[in-house]
């Protein structure tokens, strides 16, 4: 059993905390920037909590963060009540949020400065594999520090991958975005395609999903989507966000993302249908409008 702090508890955040409480056993303390969630928790799974990120982070052998963006990240972590201030000396801090590689670079540095370790560590699965405890993690960091803390991440994930060091991570998750976006993009088209053919879709997806064009979105979205139902995962809004760190970083290094851009302007006709809560397999949405 180890000392562990979870910071952010949204729709991913909770479940992942309560499966290091519950499944992997540890000492737990949750931090959320609205008490009342916090609190929520508290009563579901036991633990306690702490009123600052500091606060939650002090003697313990791993924190974990889980917030929006890279904003949010620095107000948890280097803020004037964030995490760094209280780390102990050997600890780790795990950040599962979806961030850039710089912000993984820059905190990293911090940590090594302050004597402890950071691993960018962020997650997909969404909030079905959250809930689960069957998310993958494209980690970024130390050796040591990834070797340490994997027992720990276990708890609530299927697949953990040290992928090089700091920032690694956050680049692979990119590249998990942009495979998606173009995924989605390519089953919605070919479900609209179907639907204006005459064809059924089930027995069309029934038969094509067990070929070269199978997915995971294939498999699991497939029916809501023919259904026109856009309530079941990742939301557009955090899909954009995603997707918005992908082309800055492809700026930066000088990779070519045509299809990414162009899905990313299609998610952006998708928020003024009103769709920014919708799930990402919502851009059939679109081209049916």
């Amino acid at each position: 059993m180890a000392s562990v702090a979870f910071l952010g508890l949204g729709v991913m955040g909770y479940p992942m905390a309560g499966h290091l409480k519950n499944k992997g056993g540890h000492d737990v303390t949750v931090y959320n920037r609205t008490k009342a969630k916090a609190e929520q928790w508290v009563g579901q799974h036991g633990g306690s909590l702490a009123v600052t990120p500091a606060e939650a982070a002090k003697d313990k052998d791993f924190v974990f963060s889980c917030v929006g963006n890279d904003d949010d990240l620095r107000s948890v972590t280097t803020g004037p009540e964030g995490a760094f201030k209280s780390m102990k000396k050997g600890s780790v801090f795990i950040d599962n949020t979806t961030a850039s590689a710089e912000v993984a670079r820059e905190l990293a540095q911090a940590a090594q400065a302050g004597g402890f370790s950071f691993l960018d560590a962020p997650v997909s699965g969404g909030q079905a594999g959250a809930e689960n405890g069957v998310l993958t993690v494209m980690v970024g960091g130390d050796q040591a520090a990834f070797d340490r803390a994997r027992p720990v991440i276990d708890a609530y994930a299927r697949m953990v991958g040290l992928m090089g060091s700091a920032g690694a991570g956050q680049l692979t998750k990119m590249i998990n975005q942009i495979c998606i976006a173009g995924l989605v993009q390519g089953l919605s088209e070919g479900i609209h395609f179907g639907k204006k053919a005459g064809l059924d879709i089930e027995k069309v997806i029934e038969v094509i999903s067990k070929g070269a064009a199978g997915s995971w979105q294939m498999e699991n979205r497939h029916k809501t989507m023919n259904a026109g139902k856009y309530d079941f995962g990742f939301a557009v809004d955090w899909m954009r966000k995603d997707l918005g760190i992908c082309l800055a970083e492809a700026d930066r290094n000088g990779a070519k993302l045509p299809v990414t851009a162009l899905v990313d302007q299609f998610y952006k006709d998708v928020q003024a249908m009103g769709g920014k809560r919708w799930d990402t397999s919502s851009l059939l949405a679109r081209l049916e409008k």
